[in-house]
């Protein structure tokens, strides 16, 4: 370690939940805790709200979750959706740090709670109520962690916002690839405005299951890793709201069949719980039930990808009125969701169009796994200045 790190006590260069002036019933930008992207910097969307209480913030703070299980889950994220000057508000259950000018910087700070360094000192010190513990604040004012000089903060920080900025800008394409493709789909296969409004006659209607196989998952208690044997994460309804296994992950036998393990660019589509469809690309991994994997021997994954996604919001409204807490579909839905079939020439044009998309946006978002994985090996080591940061360009 360099010499110009020193130990101090996190309360030394960050200051905790300050102080700032919301008057009540202050219309102001709020940030929910369900608004937190899991183990992403950056806050996607806020909603504005009369203020009667909770934490409060400026851009550049870092807010973290004090919760069980949100903060085990990574939410923690620097604000960054406010004007200077401008205050917001958010969750009781936050804890606000903000950098000390001349003493800390800001990106710095971020990584800093991130790491394990202040990350496992605050989930062990949780205490109260079984599902309701929270991280004692003292605890972590007086967390003792060596510390660079300002200069090396900087560097620091700036090194991994880089691949954050990186992470971020390929998300935003992909927001507008999405987009773009929603547009196409629905200009073809809902107002049909290539043919004058008409769907042409020789297009063929018929359902999801004409289209494609949609494969339920395994029960992965039963398909357990023994002894030393090689074990795949497993891929539930949690890992895929989130894009990616973590440590939390169970884990499976490498031994299970070859259609139940998925592969990067794989069509997942979570029919119980919380309903979604979306490409998987978070590496090898097992499926488990409750998740159909979308495959299909005649037709691409645009094609019946962009079918399962039409009919999301029907399905989800369709498991809202299931007796059960945890709602779902069946699989007569998928028979009963029309969709139509174009001839070979049409379907060709709209595949054209279509595939590049898909296929980018596949291609950014195992980018972003690969820059996650660069990020995060690389944080403990600076954080620990194991890294010489001085050595680093970018």
């Amino acid at each position: 370690m360099e010499s110009n790190w020193k130990i101090c006590q996190l309360q030394d260069i960050v200051i905790f939940n300050p102080k700032e002036t919301l008057k009540k019933g202050t219309l102001a930008k709020k940030i929910t805790m369900d608004m937190l992207k899991p183990f992403c910097r950056d806050i996607i969307t806020f909603e504005f709200s009369e203020f009667n209480g909770g934490t409060k913030f400026r851009n550049n703070d870092t807010i973290m979750a004090r919760i069980t299980p949100c903060l085990e889950n990574g939410k923690t994220a620097k604000v960054n959706i406010l004007e200077d000057n401008e205050i917001g508000f958010g969750s009781t259950e936050y804890i606000v740090f903000r950098a000390i000018e001349n003493i800390s910087n800001d990106d710095f700070i971020y990584y800093l709670i991130c790491s394990s360094i202040v990350r496992e000192p605050a989930i062990k010190s949780m205490v109260g109520s079984s599902g309701r513990q929270r991280v004692q604040i003292d605890v972590l004012k007086n967390l003792k962690i060596n510390i660079p000089d300002l200069e090396t903060q900087c560097k620091i920080g700036s090194l991994l916002r880089f691949l954050d900025e990186k992470i971020a800008l390929n998300d935003k394409i992909n927001q507008n690839l999405e987009q773009q493709a929603q547009a196409i789909f629905k200009s073809w296969f809902v107002d049909f405005e290539p043919f004058g409004g008409v769907m042409p006659d020789d297009w063929k209607k018929g359902n999801l299951l004409d289209i494609a196989d949609y494969l339920n998952g395994l029960a992965m208690q039963k398909y357990r890793p023994k002894n030393n044997e090689i074990a795949l994460p497993v891929l539930k309804i949690r890992e895929l709201r989130q894009g990616i296994c973590d440590a939390n992950s169970e884990l499976c036998s490498v031994n299970i069949k070859s259609e139940y393990i998925i592969q990067n660019g794989d069509v997942i589509f979570s029919w119980s719980g919380s309903l979604l469809v979306d490409f998987w690309c978070g590496g090898k991994c097992g499926l488990n039930q409750h998740l159909f994997k979308v495959t299909s021997k005649k037709y691409d994954k645009w094609f019946y990808y962009s079918w399962t996604k039409y009919h999301l919001d029907n399905f989800i409204n369709i498991a809202k009125d299931m007796a059960t807490t945890m709602g779902h579909i069946k699989r007569e839905e998928l028979k009963k969701s029309v969709i139509f079939i174009p001839n070979t020439y049409d379907y060709q044009k709209i595949h054209n169009l279509l595939k590049p998309i898909y296929d980018m946006i596949i291609h950014n978002r195992i980018e972003n796994q690969y820059l996650s994985t660069i990020r995060d090996s690389l944080l403990p080591k600076l954080m620990n200045g194991e890294i010489d940061v001085s050595k680093i360009k970018i």
